[in-house]
């Protein structure tokens, strides 16, 4: 729900820094492997209950993660780009509530793993239909600057990373935290389904 207004608001200023690194001559692959080597490192962050050197870590990545969509737009969009940069996304996605069990088993885990196991709906949801759409070519004006089609739903990036940074600042909440954005992210897989199911199906015809 909030990606295209978050997009709206660092749109400029991350295209103005796009524009330097490209004079640097800086790529996007590199941007985007430096953004997930820095936000993995949340994960032992998470694990020693040291919560604002995670929330560093989780923000640093999602800069760089605006900041290589920048350079790509300005260097020329490639699917080994696109593809680097979505799988990446989704470990690291994957990689925060895992820290966030480390640091407090008895407290985090069966949370932990519930929003894992939501994230899992909302993931192959999201990229099965990216590939159909891809086949298909379904275009998509809202994110046309992707490399890939963006099926919406009321939970996306912004509002992912929100939840973790709550769970940082508020780290004996995690689970609460965990068990509402989860349940979010199952309304979020299922109405994806549901979507891209009848979608699919005005535009599939019947093999002979």
């Amino acid at each position: 729900m909030l990606d295209r207004y978050a997009i709206a608001v660092i749109r400029w200023p991350l295209k103005q820094a796009a524009v330097q690194l490209t004079k640097w001559r800086v790529k996007p692959d590199t941007v985007t492997l430096s953004g997930f080597l820095i936000g993995v490192l949340a994960v032992p962050a998470l694990a020693l209950q040291m919560y604002w050197l995670a929330l560093m870590f989780i923000i640093i990545n999602r800069l760089f993660d605006g900041l290589d969509g920048a350079l790509a737009r300005e260097q020329g969009l490639t699917d080994a780009g696109g593809f680097l940069d979505i799988t990446l996304d989704f470990i690291f996605y994957a990689a925060i509530p895992f820290g966030f069990a480390l640091a407090d088993p008895a407290s985090n885990a069966i949370a932990a793993s519930f929003l894992l196991f939501c994230f899992m709906g909302t993931g192959a949801s999201f990229l099965a239909f990216a590939i159909m759409a891809s086949k298909h070519q379904i275009d998509n004006p809202v994110y046309a600057n992707k490399s890939m089609y963006y099926i919406g739903g009321i939970t996306e990036g912004t509002e992912t990373i929100a939840s973790f940074v709550l769970m940082c600042i508020f780290p004996t909440y995690m689970a609460w935290i965990a068990g509402i954005f989860g349940a979010a992210c199952l309304i979020t897989a299922a109405s994806r389904v549901w979507a891209g199911y009848h979608t699919l199906r005005t535009l599939d015809t019947p093999s002979s």
